[in-house]
């Protein structure tokens, strides 16, 4: 009598170590290295430049001066450019995601993970340069704390609510690149 093994379509396997499962994670990594960058162009668009509340080294050197203002103005270009070179890299994993013809493609996952880097983006900020480096707060003055908390806040409610799109998605994450293709084609 000989005794054949399963075969391994047969045999069943965890979702997560399923050998042809489509991965999610190049559309969530696309996506939170553009909520990075989104986020840090949130606050230098919104923060350093419409409501004027701070500059990049607002704490170190006063803007009140030219030279104060020339070395803020400096401080925010820079972080303009990294906020740039993360949008830059973020789209092309974007562009990346959507040429594996077996990876999930999903709106709502999207958004979630650039809600999450977004979010990120405002915790990471908000501890170092507000909290450990003290280089500039979201709006100095009596309030500052509470103005810096409420940042801290957001930011960890804005990862919360992408972590929560990302995860409530099941009908999306069964969507491939290559279903999609197929429904065009119909």
């Amino acid at each position: 009598m000989t005794i054949n093994p399963p075969s391994v379509s047969s045999v069943q396997q965890p979702a997560s170590q399923s050998i042809d499962r489509p991965s999610a994670r190049p559309l969530i990594t696309a996506g939170i290295v553009l909520g990075l960058g989104i986020g840090g162009f949130f606050d230098g668009i919104i923060f350093h430049q419409l409501l004027q509340w701070h500059h990049m080294f607002t704490s170190v050197e006063t803007d009140m001066t030219v030279a104060g203002m020339e070395i803020n103005t400096l401080g925010d270009g820079l972080f303009h450019l990294l906020d740039y070179i993360f949008v830059l890299i973020g789209t092309y994993l974007l562009w990346k995601a959507g040429r594996g013809a077996e990876r999930i493609w999903s709106g709502k996952v999207l958004f979630g993970a650039i809600l999450a880097g977004f979010g990120t983006f405002n915790l990471v900020e908000g501890v170092i340069d507000h909290h450990i480096l003290g280089i500039h707060h979201l709006r100095s003055g009596s309030n500052e704390l509470l103005w810096d908390l409420s940042f801290l806040a957001a930011g960890a409610i804005l990862l919360g609510v992408g972590w929560l799109l990302m995860k409530g998605d099941p009908a999306g994450l069964r969507a491939t690149v290559s279903d999609r293709a197929e429904a065009e084609v119909r």
